[in-house]
């Protein structure tokens, strides 16, 4: 199978996944994603996006975000060249049973979406006591 067949079928695929219900573009924003023992936290990029655009669902065990961002523009000009292109932000992760579903906090800050999840009882790392005899 080619490169250009394989695209063609990740587009499909994407494609049949997203429905859009606005004539415009659908970035996946780049997300790092830290692990500690206590928690599991994703660093979404969301730049141009205001914390009332951003909706945040967790449903089946699969967390979803999804942002719109309107363009801006500046008061008494008309745009001549831009190199930014403007989209909404559309993203999904499944999660395991290790995330307490119970306990997700999200915050946004510069343009940067910080999600922490919990990490349930069980999944936490515990340090087990050796004892000498």
């Amino acid at each position: 199978m080619s490169d250009n067949t394989m695209q063609i079928e990740k587009k499909e695929i994407m494609d049949q996944e997203l429905e859009q219900t606005r004539d415009r573009r659908v970035f996946s924003p780049f997300t790092d994603i830290y692990e500690s023992d206590e928690e599991i936290t994703l660093l979404v990029d969301l730049p141009g996006v205001n914390e009332k655009d951003i909706d945040v669902t967790l449903e089946k065990d699969m967390l979803t975000i999804n942002a719109n961002v309107e363009p801006t523009a500046m008061d008494g000009y008309s745009l001549a060249y831009a190199e930014y292109g403007v989209g909404d932000f559309h993203r999904k992760f499944r999660l395991t049973k290790m995330v307490d579903q119970d306990h997700i906090n999200a915050v946004l800050k510069d343009g940067v979406l910080t999600i922490k999840l919990s990490k349930a009882k069980y999944a936490k790392t515990k340090k087990i006591a050796i004892q000498a005899k």
